[in-house]
């Protein structure tokens, strides 16, 4: 059983260890969602996710002899460097299952933090068949990455810290994979305030938890930016304590994560994964739910490719009307391009990329297409710029609208 108690043990238990990450209220979100929303940021543990402390919780019961043997985790990305870098500081051996298909940085941070790794299995779940093997073989004990009830102990830590930090939440929004952190959060957070309201958020491609708490029967997609919490099954442990507790798993799609990643980026100047943004994504797309309320939201982790990020702001630029492309027709004369980039520079608008088209055209002979990637303020301004070049006699229109 996962009690109220196990969960204050494991905050006595990692005290020192692990970060106490701050749990802030975000003006301006606020005002966006209509909520008092307060950010839990998790993405600023060592290894950049609320991971470590379940993974410790489990590392510290072991017995002299499980410490002496060693451990075993399977994981593609935050579990997998948790388990390593605080087996590392107890000195107990972490060897770590990864599927081959797991980004070499990801494997690379695993080795930095000191664990031997082992890729196996094009997927997770073959990659755990591969790890169970292992642990059976060298007698190690299995760091599972939510069903564990140490573990799961030791992820409730989190809401102990929101609500002292915030007494008064009146709802928690918790990422959900197989549901190690929202079962421990809504033991200790139940607890401590037993009205207070538990909702989980997974991405529509994976709504594993969502589908068995509603008892229909689960399609997933083929991937999802959120790969944290793309699990195809809820814990046998965790998934009663979720049907008892929390209120509901909501579902969000890729494009209102991707969204949340960018505001959180641009607003509260913190970088998220795409399971970190999960829960803001909720806001977003369920604001009728907790608009009025006080809401607290667990931004769970940070580790994000870089190019991965990068295309995410590119295509949120283009979703706010900050990044425009434009079609423009003139006259295929010696300087008209240059008219065009002069009324554009008049309407303030920066040119990113310039895309020539002679040849595959329906335009007559003479004429010609070019095509503008903008820098520009927004939606208004855009619409700013189509009249501009509309009054100098270029026709003009919006890529993509």
């Amino acid at each position: 059983m996962v009690t109220a108690q196990s969960v204050r043990d494991a905050a006595r238990a990692i005290a020192g260890a692990v970060e106490v990450t701050p749990c802030l209220a975000s003006r301006t979100l606020s005002e966006i969602t209509g909520a008092s929303v307060w950010l839990k940021f998790e993405n600023l543990q060592f290894t950049a996710s609320f991971k470590e402390r379940g993974a410790l919780n489990k590392l510290l019961s072991l017995a002299p002899a499980e410490r002496a043997a060693g451990v075993l985790a399977v994981s593609a990305g935050n579990h997998a460097q948790a388990v390593a870098y605080h087996a590392k500081r107890l000195g107990i051996r972490a060897v770590v299952v990864m599927p081959r298909f797991t980004p070499q940085v990801k494997v690379e941070h695993t080795r930095k933090h000191g664990a031997e790794v082992i890729l196996a299995g094009e997927s997770f779940d073959e990659a755990q068949v591969a790890g169970l093997e292992q642990a059976r073989a060298n007698r190690l004990t299995l760091v599972h990455p939510y069903d564990d009830e140490r573990v799961i102990a030791g992820q409730g830590t989190v809401a102990l810290e929101m609500l002292a930090a915030q007494p008064k939440l009146e709802a928690l929004v918790v990422p959900v994979g197989g549901g190690g952190l929202i079962a421990g959060m809504a033991v200790a957070a139940k607890d401590l305030a037993p009205g207070i309201e538990v909702y989980g958020v997974e991405t529509s491609a994976f709504p594993a938890m969502h589908c068995a708490l509603h008892g229909t029967t689960a399609a997933f997609g083929s991937s999802t930016i959120a790969e944290g919490i793309a699990v195809k099954e809820p814990g046998t442990l965790t998934l009663p304590i979720v049907r008892s507790l929390a209120e509901d798993v909501l579902l969000v799609d890729d494009g209102e994560i991707e969204q949340a990643i960018v505001m959180l980026l641009e607003i509260e100047k913190t970088v998220v994964e795409g399971a970190g943004a999960a829960a803001l994504a909720v806001l977003l797309r369920h604001g009728a739910r907790f608009r009025g309320r006080s809401v607290g939201v667990v931004l769970s982790g940070g580790n994000i490719d870089p190019l991965v990020l990068s295309d995410i702001i590119e295509r949120g630029m283009a979703r706010s009307g900050r990044l425009a492309r434009l079609r423009v027709q003139l006259r295929d004369l010696p300087g008209a391009l240059a008219k065009v980039t002069e009324c554009l520079a008049e309407a303030n608008a920066n040119i990113e990329e310039v895309h020539h088209q002679r040849a595959f055209t329906h335009l007559p002979v003479l004429s010609a297409e070019v095509e503008f990637v903008l820098q520009t303020r927004g939606p208004e301004h855009v619409a700013e710029i189509v009249a501009a070049l509309g009054r100098a006699g270029f026709g003009a229109e919006v890529v993509g609208d």
